[in-house]
């Protein structure tokens, strides 16, 4: 039920963390990737260590953030391989780290075009030819910040609650052509773009002790569950957010 071969899954921000881990268990069950992220140098030297072990992957540099590239990423995709199977949107962005009234302009428009429209972008460009075969999977990786209030990082959680709101909309919408669309959403996992938060070994100690599994999560910890929501394992399972923080939004 968790085979993939076959397949093509195209992964935004997967040169690193979260998404790699994502692109790698993807191609471990089967698939063919694309890798995808701002650096072409990144994007170049992580194709390079998938075809190294012997997994069909191509690269393509883009800007989430810019619908021209998030088109040619489509479109070179397709032209490679003819289909798109599964998406998964995990690219953001969080340049701001304190209260919302201090939120310039330029900061509101960064978070909500990289982590809002461009996923609405790419739904659009991809999932129309998932209908025409009537099969498709979509994932977007969102965040405990959507459960959450916080003072310090409060657009963003904004953002990744507007993520899991598309997840849900998208799904009815698309659920009639068998699409399915889900969001995984990871608390605390030890990645550089959540290094301030754990390498303070004060705040790291705070944050393990209220996890009930005593740990901050991994990237590993997240590639699996992607491999889940793609497979026909996860079938019958559409429009919902799977919760991966190690307990810390359920302990006390």
């Amino acid at each position: 039920m968790f085979d993939l071969k076959g397949k093509v899954a195209l992964i935004t921000g997967s040169t690193k963390g979260i998404g790699k881990s994502i692109a790698e268990e993807l191609a471990q069950a089967g698939a063919r990737v694309v890798i995808s992220s701002r650096k072409a140098d990144a994007v170049a030297a992580v194709t390079q260590e998938f075809a190294g072990k012997g997994r069909e992957a191509i690269g393509v540099p883009c800007n989430v953030g810019v619908k021209a590239e998030l088109q040619k990423l489509v479109d070179t995709t397709l032209a490679q391989w003819g289909r798109i199977d599964v998406l998964v949107c995990n690219a953001a962005v969080n340049p701001v780290f304190g209260p919302m009234a201090k939120v310039a302009d330029e900061a509101f428009d960064k978070i909500m075009g990289t982590n809002v429209r461009s996923i609405f972008w790419l739904a659009n460009m991809v999932l129309p030819q998932m209908a025409g075969r009537r099969d498709g999977a979509m994932i977007i990786v969102s965040s405990i910040a959507a459960l959450r209030g916080s003072s310090v990082n409060g657009l963003y959680g904004v953002s990744k609650a507007a993520d899991a709101g598309l997840a849900r909309a998208l799904a009815v919408e698309w659920g009639p052509h068998n699409i399915r669309v889900n969001c995984i959403a990871p608390g605390l996992i030890k990645t550089d773009f959540a290094r301030a938060l754990w390498t303070d070994d004060e705040r790291r100690r705070r944050r393990e002790a209220m996890t009930p599994l005593r740990r901050l999560g991994e990237p590993q910890d997240i590639g699996g569950i992607a491999v889940f929501l793609a497979s026909s394992a996860a079938r019958f399972v559409t429009g919902q957010m799977i919760v991966a923080d190690g307990g810390v939004s359920i302990g006390w």
